[in-house]
């Protein structure tokens, strides 16, 4: 990047909780975080799953079982293990099993099919793929054909629990496959555990695939000092009490699941409370069933919470902390939240390849809304500097839009095997976001758009931000996504595809006419559909490619 010196200082500290402290990191990889929890809180309670909780002694001597039995099978420094799993306990045990080996884990959403799986399994290499009953009648027990050497172990989501809680198990489930092992075997007869490997910083922790919602997926490769980086951040900004327990809302197979779940929790020798799919209900009653501190997740999956009718504040009055990231925060619906629950919902911003945390509003710390009406997705945290960039890569003003590039122990190498897109993404230590915002001159940080999302209609710019943030001040819209859409005059012209809250009904015309009022006449959508839901990642990103 050129004239670099021309970078602000760190003006956004003073916003900290504690802007003089100094960041330290006290581990330098995952495994020593897990294992220093297990020294400091041996007995007390890793995970909670509906009625059952797992000591982080017993996480411990079962992840053990699981790494010898990879030992056993040949398993070790830098092969990949692949988690196709739910947010279950044995995420963890397999995930953790790896590392005791030197092997990698290899996180698969559970919400891939044939295609997206047999694409990631040969892109990994993976020598071992653990997962449900279930994805493998439906979905990988083709697959696999082609992939005769892969180990093949299923575990039920039924298994460490009792409650079977019908909102979420909601058919039989199968407890074993033909031509699988079986999980509780597994660790049955795998004899003592295995003394881990040593592990180093600099050795790869995990191959996390980014959501794929355009192209074809990419790992980024998430070093184990990526790692502690993204776990200490997670514990430090919101200075999560030791044993507090944590909401595990986000999947596990996510780059927020992973650190704001996993990291967070070891970091502090806290329990993780997983509910094993999201269910809006599920979770309230799993925040008050463990006193749950601190949850974060997709906006989506708020908007739910409050549209359910039987979740009330009282559900959620022991958390302390709630975050959102991952897609843009309508101001109305954070009041709305606030209204209903007195929880406070702050932005957070982060990508798979910064290892989660990047940008986040301090827990003590009010964020501004921008000129634009959004609130500001906060200020960059600690050992982070965040750059706003023109076209020509130089920074630009305070204040002027341009692409936001974030630098920062926590920002990962590059790519698995994709060399030139490690590239175009990576450059000369600076992470390419792709998304366009600004920062003001107190270093509050605010996201405009995605670059790819921007709409052009007879030649002006349409932010599809902007636009949904007018829809969502309509009282009958529970969600939105604006796309463009292809016009023979105007290029593209501006679509809103919407869904709405119970109880309400909207012509389309009527909400055409209400957003007429309220912006420029090249801005306002021409085009307005009405559907019940919108198409979502398992992540609650809305995926507009569906909606164009």
């Amino acid at each position: 990047m050129r004239n670099e010196k021309s970078i602000s200082r760190r003006i956004w500290t003073r916003y900290y909780s504690d802007p003089e402290a100094q960041f330290a990191l006290r581990k330098d990889n995952g495994l020593a975080i897990f294992r220093e929890a297990v020294r400091r809180n041996s007995g007390g309670a890793a995970i909670h799953y509906f009625d059952a909780t797992i000591s982080y002694g017993e996480l411990d001597e079962l992840s053990g079982k699981f790494a010898a039995w990879l030992h056993s099978r040949g398993v070790g420094v830098g092969d990949r293990v692949a988690l196709y799993l739910q947010n279950v306990p044995q995420f963890l045990i397999c995930l953790l099993g790896a590392w005791k080996v030197g092997a990698v884990g290899v996180s698969i959403n559970p919400m891939n099919r044939s295609r997206e799986l047999s694409l990631l399994l040969a892109d990994s290499g993976s020598k071992v793929l653990v997962l449900h009953p279930e994805l493998f009648e439906e979905t990988a027990c083709e697959v696999l054909r082609s992939f005769p050497d892969v180990t093949t172990v299923t575990t039920s989501a039924r298994d460490f629990q009792a409650r079977n809680d019908e909102r979420i198990f909601t058919e039989g489930g199968i407890d074993c496959c033909e031509g699988t092992l079986n999980l509780k075997s597994v660790l049955a007869c795998s004899g003592h555990a295995l003394h881990s490997v040593g592990v180093s910083p600099e050795s790869s922790a995990m191959l996390v695939y980014t959501s794929g919602t355009t192209g074809v997926p990419k790992a980024a490769v998430v070093s184990h000092l990526n790692f502690a980086y993204g776990a200490e951040i997670w514990h430090r900004w919101i200075s999560l009490p030791d044993g507090a327990p944590v909401l595990g809302m986000a999947p596990l197979f996510h780059i927020t699941g992973l650190m704001a779940h996993l990291g967070l929790c070891w970091a502090a020798a806290s329990p993780v409370i997983l509910c094993m799919r999201f269910h809006p209900q599920v979770a309230a009653d799993a925040a008050t069933e463990w006193s749950a501190r601190f949850v974060v997740g997709a906006i989506t999956a708020f908007i739910a919470m409050l549209n359910h009718p039987d979740i009330t504040r009282e559900h959620l009055a022991s958390l302390t902390n709630v975050y959102t990231g991952g897609a843009p925060v309508p101001a109305t619906v954070v009041d709305d939240f606030e209204r209903k629950f007195g929880q406070r919902i702050r932005n957070c911003y982060g990508l798979t390849e910064s290892t989660s945390l990047a940008i986040g509003i301090p827990p003590t710390a009010t964020a501004p809304i921008g000129a634009l009406g959004s609130i500001s997705i906060g200020v960059p945290v600690w050992d982070t500097d965040v750059c706003i960039v023109g076209d020509d890569g130089d920074p630009v003003p305070h204040e002027e839009v341009g692409e936001i590039r974030i630098r920062g122990p926590q920002i990962v190498s590059g790519y698995w095997q994709r060399e030139q897109e490690t590239g175009e993404t990576f450059r000369g230590g600076w992470l390419c976001t792709g998304d366009v915002g600004y920062m003001d001159s107190n270093g509050w940080v605010f996201v405009v758009d995605r670059k790819k999302d921007v709409i052009i209609a007879s030649g002006y710019k349409v932010w599809p931000k902007e636009v949904e943030d007018v829809i969502y001040g309509h009282p009958a819209i529970r969600e939105v996504a604006v796309v463009g859409a292809q016009d023979p005059y105007r290029g593209e012209t501006v679509k809103a595809v919407v869904s709405l809250k119970p109880g309400f009904s909207l012509e389309p015309e009527e909400l055409i006419a209400y957003c007429k009022e309220r912006m420029a006449a090249y801005k306002y959508p021409r085009i307005v559909e009405v559907i019940s839901d919108l198409p979502k990642t398992v992540t609650g990103k809305i995926l507009r490619r569906e909606l164009r």
